[in-house]
This record gives structure tokens, C-alpha cells and sequence, in this order.
């Protein structure tokens, strides 16, 4: 099958993570030291550097930071879904996220009528948390 670059490899620390989006929930780590919420998962908190960190269910809800329409990619799986709308989103919660944007019942997301602050809610494909339009 050769090697995927969206696959992630799930460890010891991240499989929570990972398990979650297989059920179709998105998780985010909080601080108990500053409540402060974080994405990408870490072992410690980003702001205060505390080990005091739990797993919690984020909504779902997100708006749209930015974006880019990419029309090369050539690892694999890439190259068949270009193109794609590669995104940055600001989660309810407060994170910011790296994802991809896609449209209500397509898999590849290009088109989509986006412009900063658009509301999106998550939805998953293969186990990963990709976000489309908020109905």
C-alpha cells in the first residue's frame, strides 16, 4: 500500500486522542494548574507548563481562522484529493487547530464558500477530525 502522510501514528500518550475521533469526538487537554484548554494534545500544559492536564469532549464548534486551497500535493493520499482546502480553526473552547475544510456530503473540500469567521462544525473521515460549513 506504500506509505500515507494523513495517517497519524497513534502512541502511548496520543491514542486517547485518537481512540475518541475513531467514536467521532474531538478532544482537547485542559489545564488543572490554569484551566487554560490546549490543542495539539501534550503531556503539559503550553501556558504554565504544569502536568496537571486531563482529557475533555470539546462541541464540536469552530470558526474559521484561515485558509488555503491547496492544488498540488504529491504524497499519498494527497494527490487524489486535490484539491483540498487546507485550515486553521478556532475551536469554541479557545484552541486553535490545523485541519481541512470539507463539504456536506463530499469527502474533498474545495469550493466551499469560506471567508474568515465562518462557522464550522467538526465531522470525521478515516478517524480524523476534519470540519465542514455549520448547517
Amino acid at each position: 500500500m506504500g506509505n500515507r502522510y494523513d495517517v497519524p501514528e497513534a502512541d502511548a500518550f496520543t491514542r486517547a486522542y485518537w481512540d475518541a475521533a475513531a467514536e467521532g469526538r474531538l478532544l482537547i487537554r485542559r489545564c488543572g494548574a490554569c484551566a487554560r484548554p490546549h490543542h495539539y494534545p501534550r503531556e503539559f500544559c503550553p501556558y504554565c507548563w504544569s502536568e496537571d492536564v486531563t482529557w475533555e469532549d470539546a462541541s464540536g464548534r469552530a470558526t474559521l481562522y484561515t485558509w488555503s486551497v491547496v492544488h498540488r500535493n504529491d504524497l499519498p493520499p494527497f494527490g487524489g484529493r486535490t484539491p483540498y482546502v487546507a485550515a486553521v480553526v478556532d475551536l469554541a473552547e479557545g484552541p486553535r487547530m490545523s485541519t481541512e475544510i470539507v463539504r456536506e456530503g463530499e469527502r474533498e473540500g474545495a469550493g466551499p464558500e469560506l471567508r474568515a469567521g465562518t462557522e464550522l462544525a467538526v465531522v470525521f473521515r478515516d478517524g480524523v477530525p476534519v470540519f465542514r460549513p455549520a448547517p
